[in-house]
């Protein structure tokens, strides 16, 4: 049941035009035509004025109320989140792709992109979690002394990023993050994420300067209350050669169930199983 009060808002917010004429009583009107109030005092009609003025406002800005005459809380607008074309990888941005042969952002067990903005670089990043997914900036293919950002799922549903540093093979978070314009999703068991750090920074031990080349160390993995815990396989993959932003590649790793099939040691003993069937036994 609508109280008199909620009617009468929904009817000023229908057509306040009509209604104000309404509620403008005579004396109103003949104060506005002669310019004066009854009193012929100049200045009344303007009072007058401002008082409806105000009635007005605060009924047509407040919107919906409640009944107690709240405004109901309205989340803020939320952009959606823009999803990762691969159909640039190579052309105007760097791209890592790890998982099937000819995966995406979506489909890789791991996805990763880069691209120069002005003096910072936008990264991207995806792996199939509902963790964490990490990339670290290594200069010798191992883990340890190495800058990591990672883009953690926390039990909120909520993405963000975090900046780490390896410390042997355990990574302490930093509370210097260089991260800005983030944005993160999690959406089909998937952790996706864009954000942008500086080309350069001063000179520290937990941060390394991009416009350098190094080794990409690529981890994903589950998360517990926010808190990344160790990374979903025992060998994480690191790039064959150290990656400069400057260089746009277009780069694939197969998986390790991809890889049993291409090695040639597997290959030379399935030609040699073939020719053993083919021949049968003297």
């Amino acid at each position: 049941m609508f109280s008199l009060s909620r009617l009468l808002q929904l009817l000023l917010l229908l057509n306040p035009g009509y209604w104000r004429g309404i509620l403008s009583s005579p004396t109103d009107d003949n104060a506005a035509r002669g310019g004066h109030g009854d009193h012929g005092e100049p200045g009344h009609k303007e009072t007058h004025q401002d008082s409806y003025s105000t009635f007005a406002s605060e009924f047509l800005e407040s919107r919906y109320l409640t009944d107690e005459g709240y405004p109901f809380p309205t989340a803020p607008p939320v952009d959606p989140f823009a999803k990762i074309k691969v159909t640039d990888c190579g052309i105007t941005k760097g791209c890592i792709r790890y998982g099937k042969p000819g995966c995406d952002a979506e489909t890789c067990d791991y996805f990763l992109s880069y691209r120069r903005i002005g003096a910072d670089v936008e990264y991207e990043m995806s792996a199939d979690t509902d963790g964490w997914v990490a990339v670290g900036f290594s200069s010798d293919k191992k883990m340890g002394g190495d800058d990591v950002m990672a883009c953690v799922h926390d039990d909120n549903g909520r993405v963000r990023i975090h900046h780490f540093y390896n410390v042997g093979q355990w990574a302490k978070e930093i509370k210097r993050n260089p991260a800005r314009d983030e944005e993160g999703i999690f959406e089909n068991n998937r952790v996706t994420c864009r954000f942008k750090r500086p080309l350069y920074v001063p000179r520290e031990e937990t941060l390394v300067d991009l416009h350098l080349s190094w080794y990409y160390l690529f981890a994903w993995g589950p998360a517990i209350q926010g808190s990344i815990t160790r990374h979903d396989i025992d060998a994480p993959p690191v790039s064959d050669h150290m990656i400069s932003i400057y260089k746009y590649e277009d780069i694939f790793m197969p998986s390790t169930a991809y890889q049993t099939f291409s090695s040639p040691f597997c290959l030379l003993l399935i030609v040699a199983l073939t020719f053993y069937l083919l021949m049968g036994t003297p």
